[in-house]
């Protein structure tokens, strides 16, 4: 019930709601039992027993409202008895009747009104703190996630969050009312009878808790699963041409059916239990019923109470009234218990530790004057060293190129410098401040990225560019597509900037679409650039579309230049070689030539000598 609290939180914005709901299922519950006690007047008439009032009654306090209340609906039908007959009598006790049933009705109505606005409120605020998270999360804690397990937190637990929680919060404030006044009825009727009804009620709650024990154990490995599936339906999307090239389609198919396979078999035992909730609780109650048909039968029967026979059957139907709900109450327990599974998911996420994150003291320095410096940096995603002891000062309006075999740690600073992931011993300085001691948005502002990996959005051609620069004039971003080479193509396309380039931008070439990143970049205008292997998988073609690009978009501008092509890095201010995480090498390419060391093997190796 822990996670349960926890979500519950969401719903404080939504209070008012919440207390509507609360007096709505009050008078709900009110009318309800009323509903039933009205009954007791018609069964004495139907049966002659009723006896007849002929003095009005007078309120002796709370502890006499029952006879109060009884009294005075017998003196109002012993007096229409008298002046109209029996016909009469029953008339008004039928619409009595009438009026209790259709405001118990309109108030259940209204609660289940204002509990729609409390259950879609949640609903949002609890994906939109989840989808804020998760983006404000650092690179490092998705490496190791599957996707398919991040989106049916999103998708699935909330869902499962709305039906299990949200849904039975209306039986955890409704039915425990109504149980409420239907057993201050039953004490007022007989309190004997109802001492007896609650020796038993107990026992059908234990054996109830006892299978609902077992439920939020399998439906946490349930949703475990969910997510395990929809992991290979996305990489399936994500690598279909691979996947069709090999012929994997069975080996792809297997995987999956494997998993839908153990989500089956574990659904089945959540819905079987979540199932036996209803019979159990039926059937517990009816023996209960028979046993207090019996007991109180015997009481009537032998005058051992002052309970009429027509208070007999009033209180059966009242004990009718308590079997719904605790029906209710039972199966709200269940889903909570598979609802906790998924709030338990969900709030891993939200209480996830971010460790990248802003000092309280960090300045919002948003201008780069003079060096961007590497000061004995070590680094490792787990166990190894990626970077060891490395150091490298990078002054403003220079490029330097980064090159080296795969697994050297140039990529490492290219995720280092904008602070996606921390290191681990040393320091990065700007203009001489730790990057650590300036806010994130700041840092990163000062920097614009081209990866090797051109990462579009569904979305138009210019709001792709304008990514994240909202402001940006029509004729800024023609200038940023002109200077990336891209405005040649954009024209050509049905709808020009504004036609939408589909899912990643498949619907354009590998080279339009690392033109239109790196027009993005151009448009952000910013002066550190970092262009992580931006041309390696281009053709030639492409690829001097892209270089020219590139050139003109690093004029001016301090740029970190990671490459395999080392063709592409020839004009740069210093070329640095690494190895294991080490400098071995630095210098301009001529210099670097005559050496004859590791760059010459590497510009050998690619009969660029």
């Amino acid at each position: 019930m822990n996670y349960f609290k926890k979500i519950m939180r969401f719903a404080w914005p939504y209070i008012k709601y919440a207390w509507l709901n609360v007096l709505f299922n009050i008078l709900y519950a009110i009318f309800n039992v009323l509903s039933v006690l009205a009954f007791i007047p018609v069964l004495g008439i139907l049966f002659g027993r009723e006896d007849k009032i002929t003095v009005k009654p007078v309120y002796s306090g709370f502890a006499g409202l029952y006879d109060y209340v009884q009294n005075s609906l017998n003196y109002s039908v012993s007096d229409m008895m008298e002046s109209g007959g029996v016909e009469k009598a029953l008339l008004f006790i039928c619409l009595i009747s009438f009026a209790m049933f259709f405001f118990k009705n309109l108030f259940r109505y209204l609660a289940l009104y204002v509990l729609t606005f409390l259950r879609t409120g949640v609903v949002k605020d609890l994906r939109d703190a989840l989808y804020r998270k998760i983006v404000s999360l650092p690179i490092s804690y998705f490496s190791e996630k599957k996707k398919g397990d991040t989106m049916a937190r999103l998708s699935n637990d909330v869902q499962e969050i709305e039906v299990s929680f949200l849904n039975t919060l209306e039986a955890i404030v409704r039915e425990p009312l109504t149980i409420i006044f239907t057993l201050i009825s039953m004490f007022a009727i007989s309190a004997k009878l109802t001492l007896f009804a609650f020796i038993l009620l107990p026992v059908s709650g234990i054996l109830i808790s006892s299978v609902s024990k077992r439920l939020q154990a399998k439906s946490l490995l349930a949703q475990q699963e969910t997510g395990n599936f929809l992991s290979v339906i996305e990489e399936t999307l994500t690598g279909l041409k691979v996947i069709k090239s090999f012929t994997a389609e069975k080996k792809m198919e297997d995987k999956f059916e494997r998993s839908t396979s153990r989500l089956k078999q574990l659904m089945n035992s959540v819905l079987n239990r979540k199932n036996l909730a209803s019979p159990m609780s039926e059937f517990l109650g009816s023996a209960t019923i028979i046993a207090i048909l019996y007991y109180g039968g015997r009481i009537v029967l032998l005058g051992e109470d002052e309970m009429k026979p027509q208070e007999f059957l009033g209180y059966i139907g009242l004990f009718y009234l308590i079997l719904n709900p605790a029906k209710a109450i039972s199966k709200a327990v269940f889903s909570v218990q598979k609802g906790n599974a998924s709030a338990e998911r969900i709030m891993t996420v939200l209480e996830t530790e971010n460790n990248i994150i802003d000092l309280p003291d960090a300045s919002e320095k948003i201008n780069f004057d003079h060096h961007i410096e590497l000061k004995n940096i070590s680094f490792k995603y787990k166990d190894e060293y990626v970077l060891k002891n490395f150091s490298l000062s990078i002054p403003k309006g220079t490029s330097v190129a980064l090159v080296g075999q795969s697994g050297s740690g140039k990529s490492t600073l290219a995720n280092l410098i904008p602070r996606f992931y921390d290191v681990n011993e040393g320091e990065i300085l700007i203009d001489g401040i730790n990057i650590r001691n300036i806010k994130i948005k700041s840092l990163r502002e000062l920097m614009g990225l081209v990866t090797q990996e051109s990462i579009l959005f569904n979305d138009s051609v210019k709001n792709n560019i304008k990514l994240g620069i909202d402001a940006a004039t029509d004729e800024a971003v023609l200038n940023a597509a002109r200077i990336a080479n891209a405005d040649e193509f954009i024209k050509d396309l049905p709808n020009g900037y504004d036609d939408n380039i589909g899912d990643s931008g498949n619907m354009l070439s590998g080279g339009q679409r690392q033109r239109l990143s790196i027009a993005r970049a151009v448009l952000k205008n910013p002066p550190i650039m970092i262009l992580d292997e931006a041309t390696s998988a281009l053709d030639t073609e492409s690829e001097q579309l892209v270089q020219l690009a590139l050139e003109k978009m690093m004029e001016n501008r301090t740029s970190v230049v990671i490459a395999h092509r080392l063709s592409t890095i020839q004009k740069a201010d210093m070329i640095v070689v690494m190895q294991k995480g080490e400098i071995v090498e630095q210098g301009k390419h001529t210099d670097l030539l005559k050496k004859k060391g590791a760059y010459f093997k590497l510009v050998n190796m690619q009969s660029l000598g």
